[in-house]
């Protein structure tokens, strides 16, 4: 078929409902943790980066992660504030990649999720100069015992450069794996009026 012959967009229900309803089944029935999803940024130069992170929410404004905003993630988003997310569901034959522009969250935001961390995970946030060069091991634990002793018996409030991102998703694809490498591939545009769909070629 020519791309004139191209079929145009099917108009499509709400993607990041469906993700919700796969989230809630990764989540169930993963063996790893489903909220891990590869990030990808680029700073000014263009160069692509891409880390693990945990998406623990999603709702119909977007996905939020959290980080140190001294990071080279957070530093590569303020310089160009668009990223890209991908989530694989081995167990479910699922993928689902997600693009679009960046922004920071609200401080409240970055505090409540802080607060719902474990104790430990909130002294590493303090400890931790991510992506700075570590002389040693030992250093890093001696940072966590300094940060232990001073919240000792209280609570450990989020640090000042510690902070939340929200992808606002403009393009969703939903992979569902299929025989002899026959996938399916649903690709989500968001529209003025909602969401268009078109399927690709696996």
């Amino acid at each position: 078929m020519s791309a004139r012959e191209a079929p145009a967009p099917e108009s499509a229900g709400d993607p990041i409902a469906r993700f919700q309803e796969l989230f809630a089944a990764a989540r169930a029935r993963e063996t790893a943790d489903a909220t891990a999803a590869a990030l990808a940024t680029a700073g000014l130069d263009g160069a692509p980066s891409v880390r693990m992170v945990l998406v623990k929410e999603v709702d119909a404004h977007g996905f939020r992660f959290f980080t140190n905003l001294g990071s080279r993630k957070a530093r590569e988003l303020e310089e160009n504030p668009r990223a890209a997310l991908c989530f694989h569901w081995p167990t479910l034959q699922r993928q689902v990649r997600v693009e679009g522009p960046v922004e920071p969250l609200p401080g409240e935001e970055a505090d409540a999720y802080f607060a719902s961390r474990a104790r430990e995970s909130q002294i590493g946030a303090w400890a931790s100069r991510q992506s700075a060069t570590l002389s040693a091991r030992a250093e890093l634990e001696e940072r966590c015992n300094r940060v232990a002793e001073r919240y000792a018996g209280a609570l450990v409030p989020r640090p000042p450069f510690w902070g939340g991102f929200l992808l606002v998703p403009e393009r969703i694809e939903i992979w569902s794996g299929g025989e002899h490498r026959l996938h399916d591939r649903e690709l989500f545009h968001r529209q003025a009026t909602g969401w268009s769909m078109e399927r690709l070629y696996p």
